[in-house]
């Protein structure tokens, strides 16, 4: 393990994974995800082993050996992080980002200069009001759940409430040894609605406040994934500039990396 200091001196945590030749990517995990998540590590270990790249799989702030800014949730903060693990890289690296993660790495996108390629798996951007959205005051109830240290709760509002899980299939999880990961990661998704809160109201993506990105972007989502996320990726991909759609067979928002690793490892290095 690994730090760096962000903006406002908060300490994240990450782990550097190969040595590769072809550049540096980071991740960038969604809702309760953290650098030794499954899922993120088996990403890390592939990226670098079969694409020759150097991989920075890291805790977002408020999770696993990050620390965090209670009551303080802002969007330019994770940018920030970002921001010094792109400095820790060199001043170069690409993103990759899950779920709210890639909301996040197209918004970092726009801000850091280093910033050399985004690849973006299945933004939760709701552009559809048919679709779940929200509730207008789902920030007020989960800062409180929050601060009165509810994580289980927590858990279960956001996954219910801003997510849109059905109430059944989060009751299942709660009897499952993964549940103690997510009450562990729970306080962090005051930071995953920071980012995502505006792009959840079922409105369309405005192309002019995205076309600051000007580097290549891939855009990602599941054959088998939710039409809502189907919708929003397609509509991230239309709306930035120099982005690409494509659509993973037999992949649902939890990623087979025997499918998600190939696809963003041939799109970051094809230029090799």
């Amino acid at each position: 393990m690994q730090t760096v200091t962000s903006a406002d001196g908060t300490t994240i945590a990450y782990d550097r994974v190969g040595d590769g030749t072809a550049g540096t990517v980071v991740l960038i995990g969604g809702a309760f995800s953290f650098r030794e998540f499954k899922t993120m590590t088996e990403l890390a270990e592939t990226l670098a082993d079969g694409y020759d790249l150097t991989v920075l799989n890291y805790d977002r702030r408020g999770r696993g050996d990050s620390t965090d800014s209670p009551g303080v949730y802002d969007v330019a903060n994770e940018i920030a992080d970002i921001a010094a693990l792109v400095e820790a890289a060199g001043g170069k690296a690409a993103l990759f980002g899950w779920s709210s993660g890639a909301a996040l790495a197209l918004l970092a996108a726009r801000e850091i200069p280093g910033v050399t390629e985004v690849v973006a798996f299945e933004p939760p951007f709701v552009v559809d009001a048919k679709h779940h959205v929200p509730p207008k005051d789902l920030e007020t109830k989960l800062h409180s759940l929050i601060a009165d240290r509810k994580r289980d709760k927590t858990v279960r509002y956001y996954m219910t409430k801003a997510m849109g899980m059905p109430a059944l299939m989060v009751a299942v999880m709660r009897v499952t040894p993964f549940w103690k990961q997510l009450a562990a990661t729970s306080n962090s998704t005051a930071h995953d609605w920071a980012v995502m809160k505006p792009y959840m109201r079922g409105h369309k993506l405005d192309a002019a406040e995205w076309g600051g990105i000007s580097v290549p972007v891939l855009v990602l989502a599941g054959e088998r994934t939710a039409p809502l996320l189907t919708k929003g990726a397609k509509a991230a991909a239309e709306v930035v500039p120099n982005a690409e759609f494509a659509e993973l067979p037999g992949v649902s928002h939890n990623p087979k990396i025997s499918v998600l690793a190939p696809a963003i490892g041939e799109f970051l290095t094809r230029a090799q």
